[in-house]
């Protein structure tokens, strides 16, 4: 009888994984980012920073560190690493930032409304056209967006049309990344510097119109291009792309009134930004404090070396659960309260905050074009599914038996999938912890130097 019952509460136990295994896996990793800095950590909001305070302490001229002095550096100097010295995310305030700044801004400059438009247009249809004709294509939305993105910086870096080899050291290299990011994978190196000798030798051979900072060696400046645009602008487009097109999947009356009005662009961009509330893209962004921070009503000043660690999500939606609704946008009254996609415009913006709406809506409406989308899989912020989708050709007529079959198969293996990635993430993103502050790649950058 008992081991009945020892057997039917182990069953339980299997079968409830899916529900609750993945959810403390992504609050884990959030309290494991707190821990890394000890007592040093300042959770944005928490009890400490109000979420009345968010934006006055995010924008504080004080709160402008980046790397130096903080434990968790370390952690993403390693998955950045080589080259996060030179990562315009990553460098300190100073001249060197001020440098590499401001070449990012030149580059990006570079296209103008139209051109942008063409630019990200033919890249997608590129990309679509290499799926072939079949009336249903199953795919993972932020591996279908990589290749597209790809393209589109080296371009606008180059000003030359992306060779296809180049395009795989690129999505390789930023797939790699993003995955060590969500502890889904180990890092592998050798699939960044392949890349990185690759720009090296371009740099050399053949460099970019817009010129590089000259404070840099090229060396340097294959990484600041390797980490500017092709690993960080690749992959937070291709995960916007992924969590934009998975909202138009999950939900059928949207999607309706996109396919019906396919000209009302405001009404995409609002749907972008719905999408963005929902799905920040960034997580949780760490400063170090330069200097003290006063406080409102007479409490302490955050003190000189506090590493502040700013939770969009905690931020942006709080604890509470919103449907998804476009037209909250319509009424400044109806717009949320707390939205920052791209950042603080006084804390190192997002340098794509200017255009990133406009590609994502070209790309959106090139995917629409030629498709419907449907999944019945997960979606959350972290997005560690990479976006499960069926892309439904609009050209042709397809059973909704064979869909239906499709979905709910869909359905049940993006289930159980979460299983097994979950223990892997645990172990994982264990061992990367541990291996960052073993290493302490970051602190010992800085110990070195006079």
């Amino acid at each position: 009888m008992n081991r009945l019952i020892i057997s039917g509460l182990f069953a339980a136990l299997v079968v409830s994984l899916p529900r609750w295994l993945p959810r403390a896996v992504v609050a884990l990793r959030g309290r494991i980012f707190v821990w890394v800095n000890g007592e040093d950590g300042i959770a944005a909001p928490g009890p400490q920073i109000p979420i009345e305070e968010f934006k006055q302490v995010y924008g504080h001229p004080a709160a402008n560190g980046r790397s130096r002095g903080a434990a968790l550096s370390d952690l993403f100097w390693y998955w950045l690493a080589p080259g996060p010295q030179v990562h315009q995310e990553h460098l300190e305030p100073g001249a060197r930032y001020d440098d590499v700044a401001r070449t990012t801004r030149q580059i990006l400059a570079g296209l103008s409304y139209s051109q942008w438009t063409e630019l990200v247009s033919r890249c997608t249809r590129g990309v679509l056209d290499d799926l072939g004709a079949d009336r249903i294509h199953s795919v993972r939305l932020r591996d279908l967006m990589m290749p597209i993105w790809a393209e589109v910086y080296f371009e606008l870096v180059f000003r030359q049309r992306c060779p296809r080899s180049v395009r795989e050291l690129i999505t390789g290299n930023a797939d790699d990344v993003v995955s060590s990011i969500k502890c889904t994978a180990l890092r592998h190196l050798d699939r960044r510097a392949r890349l990185t000798d690759y720009l090296r030798e371009r740099l050399v051979t053949e460099p970019p119109p817009v010129p590089l900072p000259t404070s840099l060696s090229v060396w340097e400046q294959a990484y600041y291009l390797q980490g500017t645009f092709f690993n960080t602008a690749v992959v937070q487009m291709s995960e916007g792309m992924a969590h934009l097109l998975l909202a138009i999947a999950t939900d059928q009356r949207v999607q309706r009134r996109l396919l019906t009005d396919p000209a009302d662009d405001d009404y995409l961009d609002r749907v972008i930004d719905e999408t963005l509330w929902h799905y920040p893209l960034f997580g949780v962004a760490h400063r170090i404090t330069t200097g003290a921070i006063p406080r409102a009503d007479g409490r302490a000043a955050i003190p000189p070396g506090s590493v502040l660690l700013f939770d969009y999500p905690g931020y942006q939606q709080g604890d509470a659960t919103h449907r998804f609704d476009p037209d909250r946008w319509l009424a400044p009254e109806s717009k949320p309260p707390h939205y920052i996609p791209f950042g603080m415009t006084t804390n190192r913006p997002c340098p794509a905050r200017g255009f990133a709406a406009l590609t994502m809506r070209v790309a959106a409406r090139e995917v629409l074009r030629r498709y419907r989308l449907e999944s019945s899989a997960e979606h959350t912020r972290s997005l560690p599914n990479r976006g499960p989708c069926l892309l439904i050709s609009r050209a042709h007529h397809t059973s909704d038996r064979r869909r239906s079959a499709r979905l709910a198969f869909m359905r049940q293996r993006d289930r159980w999938e979460t299983v097994p990635r979950s223990i892997v993430q645990l172990v994982l993103g264990s061992y990367m912890v541990w291996d960052a502050r073993r290493k302490q790649l970051c602190r010992n950058y800085f110990a070195d130097m006079p």
